[in-house]
């Protein structure tokens, strides 16, 4: 009984401990940038990165453009409330685009937000 057990813990250990290394994802690739560049930097990057098929960088220079776009100030009680401003709204919907695999759109959405005024403040 006792050989039972534990060769039925050690198959379940075994075979629970690689689902449980596969949880946390790598960090994607990051553009070659300074952090502090200007959301217009990290969106022609990520238009860059999708043209030669790097779209693990591309998804990270579109996130780290939406971070630049919403450093803003805000009232504390409107901080858990999205950001209504048009390039996040753009950013956004780029990301999603490229996650699900429809480049042609994620560069389309990028294009417009490139075009956006506000991408291009530091």
């Amino acid at each position: 009984m006792l050989r039972t057990w534990t060769i039925t813990a050690a198959l379940a250990l075994g075979l629970a401990a690689p689902a449980l290394a596969q949880t946390a994802a790598p960090p994607l690739p990051a553009p070659a940038l300074d952090d502090n560049s200007p959301p217009q930097a990290f969106i022609d990057a990520a238009m860059k990165a999708i043209a030669v098929g790097h779209l693990g960088e591309a998804q990270e220079a579109i996130e780290r453009a939406e971070s630049r776009a919403l450093d803003r100030s805000v009232k504390p009680s409107l901080a858990g409330q999205p950001s209504q401003q048009p390039l996040v709204q753009q950013l956004s919907q780029a990301r999603q685009a490229l996650s699900a695999g429809d480049k042609l759109q994620a560069v389309q959405l990028l294009q417009a937000a490139a075009a956006n005024p506000s991408a291009k403040a530091d």
